[in-house]
């Protein structure tokens, strides 16, 4: 399983402050000689972290694989052409959330879908969709011709009792066996930390992780390289 590392709240950071620093292209890099196998930064339309200065830079400096979450608006679909990451990760986005708060509907917005991903393919980008674990969700994504899905793990990472977190591990992987087995990738993210990574682990199909808010809050008592090889270490022995 691979890690791939989400930077923007190095950018947070920076912008609660209107400041340069910290930079998270800068962090990019130290990711990366730490032996991250990717970098993730969300482009929003407010630019509330992620900027567009960073988007570039951060094109230019990354060595292993760049991945762009985005809305699918015209804007962000234009900038993502311009960019070239080696993955687009669809997702959907409200102004007044704090995060992303759940999976993009593709049975409802299959149309638009379908047609960004194949903006973005004939530039040879691969496309991710950002889906809750639900059946109806996937067999869609895989309709309208996703490369990869990437499960929402909000609800397992937020789990209180054991049985609950048994049950949406459960969830977790069958959604990843139907994904696999209708052709797409398959990667995880949102809410997982050092904590409930272990169960994420279980789940064979599951090709990569996408971490980040635990990843550098760890960062700000250890360290960013320590941080990440302590991720690592959890994956690799998992």
């Amino acid at each position: 399983m691979r890690l791939a590392i989400n930077i923007d709240h190095v950018a947070t950071l920076r912008e609660a402050r209107g400041e340069v620093e910290p930079d998270p292209v800068a962090a990019a890099q130290i990711c990366e000689l730490a032996g991250a196998e990717g970098i993730v930064c969300h482009l929003r339309e407010d630019r509330r972290h992620i900027n567009d200065r960073d988007l570039r830079l951060l094109r230019e400096v990354v060595k292993t694989k760049l991945d762009l979450e985005m809305a699918a608006t015209e804007e962000i679909i234009r900038i993502a052409i311009e960019t070239l990451p080696e993955l687009a990760t669809l997702v959907p986005e409200r102004r007044e959330e704090l995060t992303t708060e759940g999976g993009l509907d593709v049975v409802a917005g299959r149309k638009q879908l379908k047609k960004t991903i194949e903006r973005l393919n004939e530039h040879e980008i691969e496309v991710s969709l950002f889906v809750d674990p639900e059946a109806a969700q996937i067999e869609a994504a895989a309709e309208i011709g996703a490369d990869k899905i990437e499960l929402h793990t909000g609800a397992y990472a937020r789990a209180r009792s054991e049985d609950d977190r048994r049950m949406l591990l459960d969830q977790l992987r069958n959604a990843a066996r139907q994904a696999s087995e209708l052709g797409m990738g398959v990667n995880a993210g949102h809410g997982l930390n050092y904590a409930n990574i272990n169960g994420i682990l279980s789940i064979g199909e599951i090709e990569e992780v996408s971490i980040g808010h635990a990843l550098i809050a760890r960062a700000v008592f250890t360290g960013l390289e320590q941080a990440v090889r302590d991720m690592l270490e959890l994956i690799r022995c998992g």
